[in-house]
């Protein structure tokens, strides 16, 4: 199982949200329809790629794919849907074993998916070795992004960044 978390990055100025293109204040009654573009455009995306929505909270999803690819062409995809809203996204892709607990999908390679993700920055494909290595002759390239300590994970692990 692919797993994606997506985490969209907003911008603050003291309590007032900003577009990070437009760079104007949006109150709660705008933040809550970006955010609903925002689902809307991911949602799209996931669909289009054969991604499946197990979770969102705030503004993250986590999400699950057929295979390693399509997982990171739907980020790429879902970052220029963003963009267009003038948000950046910041998104980790793991593939790994997981196991179903109390109706929900869990284990350790949740667990990696989501700290990966926790390390990409605003624009951002981050996977790991795992997702590199499969997508070996699929076209997909990568910027070396170095080893990382995950917390609450054994050893130490190296990750890369799509190339949009």
């Amino acid at each position: 199982m692919v797993l994606a978390n997506l985490v969209l990055t907003r911008r603050w100025l003291g309590e007032q949200c900003l577009l990070v293109a437009a760079r104007e204040p949006l109150g709660d009654s705008g933040w809550k329809e970006l955010l609903g573009e925002h689902h809307a455009r991911i949602r799209t995306q996931l669909s289009r790629f054969r991604g499946t929505e197990l979770d969102t909270a705030g503004d993250g999803f986590f999400a699950v794919f057929d295979g390693p690819a399509r997982a990171i062409n739907c980020a790429k995809s879902i970052h220029r849907a963003l963009t267009e809203l003038g948000l950046e996204a910041r998104i980790g892709v793991h593939c790994g074993e997981c196991e179903r607990v109390d109706g929900k999908v869990g284990g350790l390679a949740v667990v990696v998916g989501a700290r990966v993700a926790s390390l990409a920055g605003p624009g951002d494909v981050l996977v790991s070795q795992t997702v590199k290595d499969l997508t070996a002759g699929s076209g997909l390239t990568f910027e070396d992004a170095g080893e990382h300590s995950l917390k609450g994970v054994p050893d130490r692990w190296h990750l890369y960044r799509a190339v949009h």
